[in-house]
């Protein structure tokens, strides 16, 4: 308890010492919306029936509603009934079958009106490994204006984290499910932060409170309400407050599968709802009354019909307040002029080299710790020291061996860098969602960016492994051989690793995308000449889509020539062009297997930028 208390004194001095640059909204938003109605298609009898129906289901029935600078609106209901996907709707961020009014200072949804709206989901989505300081600076640097350097920034930062309290925990990493970091609620009141650092007028949060302890989830609201005493406009759906946390919202939106059935004051809807026949039989929690009405459940069983509950509130609802909250929304014409004209505001903040300039630095602050891991070259330390043992100073005279370990060359680097890579975009998918949607940054400097931190790991740990073993093998010493080697080697993994790319983006599973990288590689291996010197015609057709087709003839083109010899036998010489297996490989088609690699370098890399543009696209509302 002692703690407690002193984490709430200095939650206290710090807000006071917080930059005054947060104290008010730099623009102030009246939130109105009249008759929302949203549609989804459903599909009746099942996916394998060619007859099946497609039936419309209303999720919204005609919501009406407003909130004003300063004020906070709670939006409640069970689950299904409908919160989240209005609260999607008014933040911007749904299209589909909408219909209604939606407007934010009279004015439709617009990019002056995304850049000054924040919006925190329900999951706190972070880079575990960063800290909280480290967070928020990035954020700021990517979603504060070019215009501001980025010490500026830094301190737009700064200002955001004494006012939310986090100073105690600023150089604390955020951490995840197996990594230990901040608290709930400190991780809740960083989501909050990022999207404070753009100073919103109107602030969406949907369920905030939502697995947090009732003290940390009262100092979170009343963090919001601070937020909009400063003349900001706070929209947040919450499941099931407790008294004292509905006693602060100002407003209050009571949803029942889709239906409106309260709108207004939280300190009147007792009040009303007693008006109308359904008034508390014991003393009890305001919200959790509210809710069980919600669901249709009265605590003295005088009806026995959940669905005569919720027709009859829908019915008071329409009789007692649709008309006077009607009124209040038709005749509120204040408008609050934006201070950016929409026309000149560019739809980025930063410019494009700017963008890939802090994700690159913000992805090796977060990877590090991951690409370089002690287990990661460690494994690939032992592999490598192994088979330099087990390829011993071999030399012409055991030609199998070195074709051999050519192949393994071949093959390690080709699984290796295939499943590190087939991991990058599924484990950021909502990442990459909730930024995309904030418009923080372009889709193009995301993939570059991604592209380039991976290089240290991609490159540097397949170039240590190739040294150690090929002189510890014997493998041709003249230095134009070791070169072009290593060249072909670590071209080859960067085309696996865009294989991995567009495998992980398309199928955005990592263990469906796994499965699919095995059989892709192994299908890709077979045909290469080493397990199979006579491929039947009809299946030849692979080795020609191959990475290691290429990549396993260009190895093979780096340590022989035609017309160099090997001994075959007692004191007997064979043409190196005449092993098996290199005459099944071939040692011509140079400047076509290093153009098919190119073509698979882009190529995979464009399926992978291609499939993410389907991901954290911000919809506009219909109206």
């Amino acid at each position: 308890m002692e703690e407690m208390r002193t984490e709430m004194v200095d939650m206290e001095a710090q807000s006071q010492r917080s930059s005054t640059i947060f104290n008010k909204a730099n623009c102030p938003v009246t939130l109105k919306f009249e008759d929302v109605i949203y549609k989804i298609k459903t599909k009746q009898g099942g996916f394998l029936k060619k007859n099946a129906d497609i039936q419309e289901k209303l999720i919204l029935k005609g919501i009406t509603g407003i909130a004003r600078p300063g004020e906070m609106l709670a939006m409640l209901g069970p689950s299904g009934s409908g919160k989240t996907t209005l609260l999607t709707a008014l933040g911007g961020r749904l299209g589909g079958h909408l219909a209604g009014n939606i407007t934010y200072n009279n004015k439709p949804f617009s990019n002056t009106m995304k850049s000054n709206t924040g919006f925190v989901t329900q999951d706190d989505v972070l880079y575990p490994n960063l800290t909280v300081t480290e967070t928020l600076v990035y954020t700021a640097l990517l979603r504060l204006p070019k215009t501001l350097t980025e010490e500026q920034k830094a301190q737009h930062a700064e200002a955001v984290i004494n006012q939310l309290g986090l100073s105690r925990c600023k150089d604390s990493i955020i951490g995840g499910d197996l990594l230990r970091g901040v608290s709930g609620g400190e991780r809740k009141r960083v989501s909050i932060g990022q999207e404070m650092l753009i100073n919103p007028g109107l602030l969406f949060l949907d369920e905030p409170t939502s697995g947090l302890d009732s003290t940390t989830a009262q100092r979170i609201v009343s963090t919001l309400w601070e937020l909009a005493n400063g003349g900001r406009t706070i929209v947040m759906t919450i499941h099931q407050p407790s008294s004292r946390l509905f006693y602060m919202f100002h407003k209050v939106l009571l949803l029942s599968e889709g239906n409106i059935i309260y709108f207004g004051k939280g300190s009147n809807a007792l009040d009303y709802f007693s008006s109308v026949g359904f008034a508390p039989s014991v003393a009890m929690n305001p919200a959790e009354f509210l809710l069980d009405l919600a669901n249709g459940i009265l605590t003295d069983d005088s009806w026995e019909d959940e669905t005569s509950i919720k027709h009859t509130l829908v019915c008071a609802y329409r009789e007692n307040l649709s008309e006077r909250v009607k009124l209040e929304v038709s005749s509120d014409h204040d408008q609050v002029h934006d201070s950016i004209d929409d026309k000149k505001l560019k739809r980025w903040s930063n410019t494009w080299w700017q963008q890939s300039y802090v994700l690159f630095r913000r992805g090796l602050k977060e990877r590090k710790h991951e690409s370089f891991s002690v287990l990661k070259i460690a494994q690939v330390l032992f592999v490598a020291i192994l088979s330099g043992l087990l390829w011993w100073k071999s030399n012409n005279s055991h030609l199998q061996d070195q074709v051999g370990l050519l192949f393994f060359y071949n093959g390690f680097w080709a699984v290796f860098p295939l499943f590190q890579a087939i991991f990058t975009f599924p484990q950021e998918r909502l990442i990459l969602a909730k930024e995309r949607s904030s418009g923080m940054y372009r889709l193009s400097s995301y993939f570059m960016a991604s592209t380039f931190v991976d290089l240290p790991t991609e490159l540097v740990l397949p170039t240590i492994f190739f040294i150690i073993t090929y002189w510890m093998a014997g493998l041709n010493p003249k230095a134009g051989s070791f070169f072009s080697g290593l060249f072909v080697l670590l071209f080859s993994v960067l085309c696996t690793q865009g294989l991995g790319l567009a495998v992980g983006a398309v199928v955005m599973d990592t263990k469906s995308a796994s499965a699919l990288g095995s059989i892709l590689i192994l299908v890709f291996l077979l045909p290469c000449g080493y397990y199979v010197q006579h491929v039947p015609v009809f299946i030849r057709w692979i080795k020609y889509i191959s990475i290691n087709q290429y990549s396993y003839k260009l190895l093979l083109l780096s340590q022989y020539k035609r017309g160099e010899t090997y001994m075959c036998g007692d004191n007997k010489t064979c043409l190196v062009e005449d092993f098996p297996i290199i005459k099944t490989v071939g040692l011509d088609g140079l400047a076509t297997s290093i153009i098919a690699l190119t073509i698979m370098l882009v190529g995979y890399r464009l399926i992978a930028y291609i499939a993410l543009m389907r991901i954290g696209v911000t919809k506009k509302i219909i109206k």
